[in-house]
């Protein structure tokens, strides 16, 4: 490749960062909202039926990540292409710290504000931990 069409491509590259970030942002934002929805269900329904909070925010975050992973390997971040294993790997370290903060938390909610307290809650914990997870996707777990 001759420097000219190397330094043209460098342009259409940085060009193309800002669409590509809001493309990523927009379809994370959009598999988050359905994960979100099935994380709360799960997490409400089991608890209410008598499994300890910690257990079922466990659970819920779980059958979010199944479905989660899949979405945005496939259609977020375009990472079909690469093998799914070291993805995964990562992606599992990322979801486990990010439990044990969601879990924490809503069990320190729960002790103060009771298990609707902690329901109520639960979407701004996991909005917040949502910007920590779509840099660490982007840059790190699918990649």
């Amino acid at each position: 490749m001759s420097e000219r069409s190397h330094a043209v491509s460098e342009v259409a590259d940085r060009r193309a960062r800002p669409a590509r970030l809001l493309r990523q942002g927009a379809g994370f934002t959009a598999v988050g909202g359905l994960q979100l929805l099935l994380d709360w269900g799960v997490m409400i329904a089991l608890s209410a039926a008598g499994l300890p909070l910690p257990a079922a925010n466990v659970a819920g975050r779980a059958a979010g990540a199944c479905l989660g992973f899949w979405a945005n390997r496939r259609l977020t971040f375009d990472g079909g292409g690469r093998h799914p294993l070291p993805q995964l790997m990562r992606f599992l370290v990322l979801w486990s710290i990010l439990t044990t903060l969601s879990t924490l938390s809503l069990d320190v909610i729960a002790d103060h504000g009771g298990l609707s307290g902690a329901w109520l809650l639960k979407p701004l914990i996991e909005a917040v931990l949502a910007a920590i997870s779509f840099f660490s996707c982007r840059h790190w777990v699918y990649r």
